[in-house]
C-alpha cells in the first residue's frame, strides 16, 4: 500500500468503480441474498441501524416494525442493494444511488426478486444532489462508504441539498482510528495516516471483504477522514448534531484477530474491546425553516 499518491478524483473515481463493478458479482454470491425472500427479513447493518435512527424520526410517524413508514429516504452509497431493500421494508420510499452501473444491475435484479418498491439511480454520491429529484426525510450511509471519497465538505453539500427542513442524515461507518491500524499485527499498532492531506491511498488487493473470489481490477484509492472532518463539514453545512457514538463491535472482520460475536458483527479480543472503537455513528439534523 502506497499512504501518499497524488491523482485527480476523476481518474480514481473510475479506478475504484472497475473495482466495485467486480465485486458486485461476487457480492451476489456472498451477501447471503437468499435470506431476502423472507418478506420480515432485514440486513444485519439495517438492523442495527435502525433502533439508533428511529430515535430520531418524528415519533408520530412511527409504526411499530416499519419506523420509516411514510418517510422519503435517501441510500447514499448503497452498493447491491441489500440494506436499501431493508430500508424499504422498514416503511421508507426509498431511492438507492451508487456510481457502479453492475452493483445497480444486482440490486434492481434483487428487488424486483423480492417485491421491493426502490428506485435506483446511477450516481458519484458527490454528484447525488443533481442525479436525485426531490427532497427526503432521511439520508442514510452505512457502512465502509466515506473513506472512497475524496472531498467531504461536497459530500455534505450534497447531504444538506437533498434533505427537507427537519430532516436527518444517518451514518454509522468505520471509525477512521481503526482504519489506521495496522490489520495483519498481532496487537493494536497504528500504520496508516489517520488525519487527510489530500493526497489518496493506493491499495492493490484483488480479494474482496465478503466471500470468496478475486477481482480482476485490484487497485483502488481511499482517503482518511479524521472524525473532527466528518462533523466539521456537517456542521458546516448547517446541520446541527444530535448524535455521536462510538462502537465496539462491526459488521465485517477488518483483522483476522477480531472474534465473530454473531449478527454479523466482529470485535476485537478480551482487553482490546475497550481500548479502541471500531465504528462512529453520528446522527444530524436539517434545521426547520
Amino acid at each position: 500500500m502506497d499512504d501518499d499518491v497524488t491523482i485527480t478524483w476523476g481518474e480514481a473515481r473510475d479506478t475504484n468503480r472497475l473495482n466495485w463493478d467486480d465485486r458486485a458479482v461476487l457480492h451476489e454470491h456472498s451477501y447471503g441474498v437468499e435470506a431476502f425472500r423472507d418478506p420480515e427479513h432485514l440486513s444485519d447493518v439495517v438492523a442495527a441501524d435502525l433502533p439508533v435512527l428511529e430515535q430520531h424520526l418524528d415519533t408520530d410517524a412511527l409504526d411499530e416494525g416499519r419506523p420509516l413508514e411514510g418517510l422519503d429516504v435517501l441510500h447514499l452509497q448503497c452498493h447491491i442493494g441489500t440494506d436499501t431493500i431493508s430500508l424499504a421494508r422498514a416503511g421508507g420510499r426509498v431511492t438507492g444511488l451508487d456510481f457502479s452501473p453492475a452493483a445497480l444491475d444486482v440490486a434492481r435484479r434483487l428487488a424486483e426478486e423480492v417485491g421491493a418498491d426502490v428506485r435506483w439511480v446511477e450516481s458519484d454520491a458527490l454528484d447525488a444532489r443533481a442525479a436525485v429529484e426531490g427532497e427526503f426525510d432521511v439520508v442514510y450511509t452505512s457502512i465502509g462508504a466515506i473513506c472512497w471519497l475524496e472531498d467531504l465538505q461536497r459530500w455534505a453539500a450534497q447531504i444538506a441539498a437533498l434533505l427537507r427542513p427537519g430532516g436527518v442524515f444517518y451514518i454509522r461507518d468505520g471509525h477512521p482510528v481503526l482504519l489506521a491500524l495496522d490489520e495483519d499485527a498481532d496487537e493494536l499498532v497504528l500504520r496508516y495516516r489517520y488525519f487527510g492531506n489530500g493526497r489518496a491511498q493506493q491499495w492493490d488487493d484483488a480479494s474482496t471483504y465478503a466471500g470468496e473470489g478475486v477481482v480482476a481490477h485490484s487497485r483502488t484509492y481511499e482517503w482518511p477522514h479524521p472524525v473532527s472532518e466528518v462533523i466539521g463539514v456537517l456542521l458546516a453545512e448547517g446541520l446541527v448534531l444530535e448524535r455521536f457514538d462510538e462502537g465496539r463491535t462491526l459488521p465485517w472482520q477488518f483483522s483476522k484477530r477480531m472474534v465473530d460475536v454473531g449478527g454479523g458483527e466482529y470485535e476485537w479480543p478480551g482487553a482490546d474491546r475497550e481500548r479502541v472503537p471500531v465504528t462512529f455513528t453520528v446522527v444530524a439534523r436539517k434545521p426547520r425553516e
